[in-house]
């Protein structure tokens, strides 16, 4: 699925002008070579406050893991929930469950009965959130396809405390935080005390532009590696597809392109979006109402276009 950027040259105060229009839209920050070309709040809080990212999250959560393989906490992606965390796995699980990989987990392909949609209400009201996912009947055989469920990310979450001994707060401060100089403030966590993955982090729309420039840089930051370019190129390889919005997905990230240019973005529910261009050395960020939906054929797609037909033209 290529999006087409429009031939006419435009500039950024057209860019300026265009999301000033989208009512949903809260703050845009763009990245060029580097450097900071837009940074501009139109409603809600300044581009320094902290936002409820939402399913942001995930991406930083699927980061962390690739983290944790390159400081060797697990091996590779094939290891299972009954390797790396077995007392996760509640008693009357499903056999199967065991059997789930991290790779199923990040690339939301567990086949598990999903926790987001109308699922996600009766499942952050139960006593026992892990048990909950990991409870839930089979839909489709693991890794078949992807079932877009912030419930994986919270097993994934738990797994990375569990393999590092360490709380997901603290990984993340730990691990993004210090590297990339961004506050994490701490956030919701489930009823075990485990911190929910895959929804409510908080990050200004700067900080999320720092997280995007660490991909969009190959994994460097201020000439210190933080994240191998493996993970990465891994994180970055189609493993299944959106039934929404029909783009790839990999491994916390969705993946789609831009004439030629590959692109990779984060999206959170209402329209939080990171967008990461290196063919054109730009990343992306865009805050927005959180109360307010944000569909493929809706408000994303008004987004996308004000990505293709606006910020690219004005800086290529």
């Amino acid at each position: 699925h290529a999006l087409q950027s429009a031939a006419a040259k435009a500039s950024l105060q057209e860019v300026s002008a265009s999301a000033a229009a989208l009512s949903q839209l809260h703050a845009l920050v763009i990245l060029h070579k580097g450097q900071t070309i837009f940074d501009q709040a139109y409603r809600g809080v300044a581009t320094t406050e902290p936002v409820n990212v939402k399913s942001v999250s995930k991406t930083l959560i699927a980061t962390l893991t690739g983290m944790a393989i390159d400081r060797g906490h697990v091996d590779n992606l094939g290891q299972t929930l009954g390797e790396l965390a077995p007392d996760l796995i509640p008693a009357r699980a499903d056999s199967r469950v065991a059997k789930i990989t991290l790779s199923d987990l990040l690339s939301m392909q567990a086949g598990l009965q999903r926790t987001s949609g109308a699922g996600y209400g009766a499942w952050v009201n139960s006593p026992d959130w892990i048990e909950y996912v990991l409870t839930r009947p089979f839909v489709a055989m693991p890794g078949e396809r992807m079932l877009y469920s912030t419930g994986s990310y919270h097993v994934l979450g738990a797994v990375l405390s569990v393999v590092t001994g360490k709380s997901l707060l603290a990984l993340t401060r730990e691990w993004l935080g210090d590297p990339l100089g961004i506050e994490f403030p701490a956030w919701t966590q489930d009823p075990q005390g485990y911190y929910l993955g895959g929804n409510e982090m908080s990050l200004s729309a700067q900080a999320l532009a720092k997280f995007g420039e660490l991909f969009r840089e190959g994994g460097m930051r201020n000439g210190k590696r933080i994240i191998s370019e493996n993970w990465i190129d891994t994180a970055w390889t189609p493993l299944t597809r959106s039934p929404y919005s029909g783009h790839a997905y990999g491994l916390g990230w969705f993946l789609a392109r831009i004439d030629d240019n590959r692109m990779a973005y984060a999206r959170g529910y209402g329209g939080q979006l990171l967008y990461v261009v290196p063919s054109l050395e730009l990343t992306v960020v865009i805050t927005s109402d959180t109360s307010r939906p944000a569909r493929s054929g809706g408000y994303v797609d008004s987004l996308n276009e004000l990505l293709v037909s606006r910020i690219v033209p004005a800086i290529t």
